[in-house]
């Protein structure tokens, strides 16, 4: 059976910016609220939250290419063989400035020991968070 007989799944990923990612795959893999979700084509509707987390595509035009990207929370929506990513941020594997992000790694480590010692619980989420983002684009940019 060729690839084109089989059903594919439309990939997009969205922030403000505009369309982050555009592909067409055999298989998206990512973090809802809930754990770990692997879609493919001719999956029912779905709408789900999302972790801060990468997100994995398993191409269609190129079966042993798997890009990675990061997302910094959002949702996903699924429905007609296309899944589509909202994010408030999200950057590709090979846009990643991983010295960028250690430096945004080391400044949340920071802004949660000061949070920690004043003892201000809404400084310490928001830190937590950013730390959260740094960690992952490290992640993903270290594929």
């Amino acid at each position: 059976m060729q690839m084109a007989d089989k059903p594919v799944l439309t990939v997009n990923i969205v922030t403000p910016d505009g369309i982050i990612y555009d592909h067409k795959a055999t298989m998206l893999i990512v973090k809802a609220l809930d754990g770990q979700l692997g879609i493919m084509a001719n999956h029912l509707p779905l709408v789900a939250p999302l972790q801060i987390d990468e997100v994995r595509v398993k191409r269609a035009d190129n079966p042993e290419k798997e890009d990675a990207i990061a997302v910094n929370g959002g949702f996903m929506e699924v429905s007609d063989n296309v899944a589509s990513v909202v994010a408030d941020s999200a950057e590709r594997e090979r846009d990643i400035d991983v010295s960028r992000a250690e430096l945004a790694e080391q400044k949340a480590e920071k802004r949660i020991k000061a949070a920690k010692a004043k003892h201000d619980a809404d400084e310490l989420a928001r830190a937590q968070i950013k730390l959260r983002r740094a960690l992952n684009r490290i992640k993903v940019a270290k594929h």
